[in-house]
């Protein structure tokens, strides 16, 4: 029942784009298709799982007993970089086809914050296992994933509509995007 909270709470309740402000710039710069969108979603949540599993993995065992808590930033950028390389590089080899999926998206990943504000968040709660870290990101890149299909979807049909021409492109984008994150507060009681 706990990680069923968690999970309700990390995708709806405490969506990482809607009340955390984390991952705005893909979430506005690659939300124009649905189809690009869920792409991106899609590799951010399996970058931001595998990265926390290891970035929580080496703070426990490696950053904490060696008294290098103040290097975790610098490490996790390391970490998370390095793994997008190394994803990138495997699926070349083994799955071109997804690779090209995901291709063009897996760069941009390293640059997203909020996969390293997962993994900074998660050393954060004393408490979690490794488990709960990963079950954590997990949740918090699925909850990342539907905010911004749902935006995608909504920004196609305003494509489809009459816009007055001082809200086209960005401001009735950020207009849609504040309404969509009113919406996620109806979740607010939820958990």
């Amino acid at each position: 029942m706990e990680y069923i909270l968690m999970i309700i709470g990390c995708i709806l309740v405490n969506n990482i784009v809607f009340s955390q402000f984390l991952g705005i710039c893909p979430f506005l710069g690659v939300s124009g298709k649905t189809g690009t969108a869920a792409g991106m979603g899609a590799a951010v949540t399996f970058v931001m799982a595998l990265a926390t599993l290891v970035t929580s993995t080496v703070n426990k065992y490696v950053l904490l007993p060696l008294g290098l808590k103040f290097m975790q930033t610098i490490v996790f950028i390391l970490i998370i970089a390095a793994l997008v390389q190394m994803v990138e590089i495997i699926l070349k080899k083994i799955s071109p086809a997804l690779y090209q999926a995901l291709g063009i998206y897996l760069p941009l990943i390293t640059t997203n914050c909020a996969v390293l504000g997962v993994a900074i968040q998660v050393t954060q709660k004393a408490d979690f296992s490794i488990l709960d870290s990963t079950i954590f990101a997990t949740a918090t890149a699925i909850g990342f994933l539907l905010a911004i299909v749902i935006f995608a979807g909504l920004r196609e049909q305003l494509e489809l509509n009459k816009v007055p021409n001082a809200m086209k492109g960005v401001p009735i984008a950020l207009v849609t995007a504040g309404i969509l994150a009113m919406a996620f507060m109806g979740f607010a009681n939820l958990v």
